[in-house]
């Protein structure tokens, strides 16, 4: 079920993972980002961050993994900067939520932001949220160009807020954490941007694919775990019935 909620979410919404970020590598070069961030630090990150959720063209991962080549090349420290990371990415999503929730369909009117989004797509996704509801925000979440989307789309329907923010924000710590880890492991291993992103850059579609594959993977043996847990409970709870049942004199 939830693999086939991923090629939903991706076949509707017509996104490609991996061409969002080598477009954007193409028009915002890596010099540019690596300047950024190092110039402003963590709060840097957070904020390119948030414009990303926005629509500043420049997919997430691209400030993620230069966070991470900062904190592999000593230059940055773990703490601050992941959580201005995940603070950064998670106010854009709730702005957009919250312009969706306000303007509906007439999103696509507001100057900068509306443009990024079509009054098709955005019934796409609702209808999405009415097929799947809480998985669409926690794949949308994994998959560049699904994002904003999704978050409008949640506040177009009035999607329960605080449910919203639970699965955005745990997506976002299994999305951001994996770029943060992988540019951190080229900082230490090339300790060169520009180098790091040229070696990533063919192969984004694939890893964001494969991620993205693993976590529903394991979010399926743990609904399957579940399950079982729950049958065997059933079972016991059968059979204590069935003794009370048939040795009435001998209950608690």
């Amino acid at each position: 079920m939830l693999a086939t909620t991923a090629l939903d979410v991706m076949a509707a919404l017509q996104i490609n993972a991996g061409q969002g970020v080598a477009l954007a590598a193409r028009i915002i070069n890596a010099d540019k980002v690596e300047d950024w961030v190092a110039y402003g630090g963590p709060w840097m990150v957070f904020g390119l961050l948030f414009l990303c959720g926005l629509g500043f063209p420049l997919p997430e991962e691209i400030p993620i993994m230069a966070a991470g080549y900062f904190i592999g090349t000593g230059r940055m420290g773990w703490a601050l900067t992941c959580v201005l990371a995940w603070c950064g990415i998670i106010a854009g999503d709730c702005i957009l939520y919250w312009f969706g929730r306000r303007y509906g369909l007439n999103i696509t009117r507001i100057k900068l932001v509306g443009k990024h989004f079509t009054k098709e797509r955005i019934l796409k996704a609702e209808h999405l949220f009415e097929r799947w509801g809480v998985w669409v925000v926690a794949i949308g979440r994994l998959i560049s160009g699904v994002r904003g989307v999704m978050c409008v789309a949640a506040g177009a329907i009035k999607y329960n807020f605080v449910k919203f923010l639970i699965v955005d924000g745990l997506a976002a710590l299994v999305s951001g954490g994996i770029f943060i880890f992988l540019g951190w492991w080229l900082g230490k291993t090339l300790g060169d941007f520009d180098k790091a992103v040229a070696k990533v850059e063919p192969y984004v579609e694939l890893f964001v694919t494969l991620a993205t594959v693993g976590l529903l993977g394991f979010i399926l043996y743990l609904y399957i775990r579940h399950r079982r847990k729950k049958g065997v409970t059933d079972v016991a709870l059968t059979k204590a019935v069935e003794f009370a049942d048939k040795h009435p004199g001998k209950g608690v």
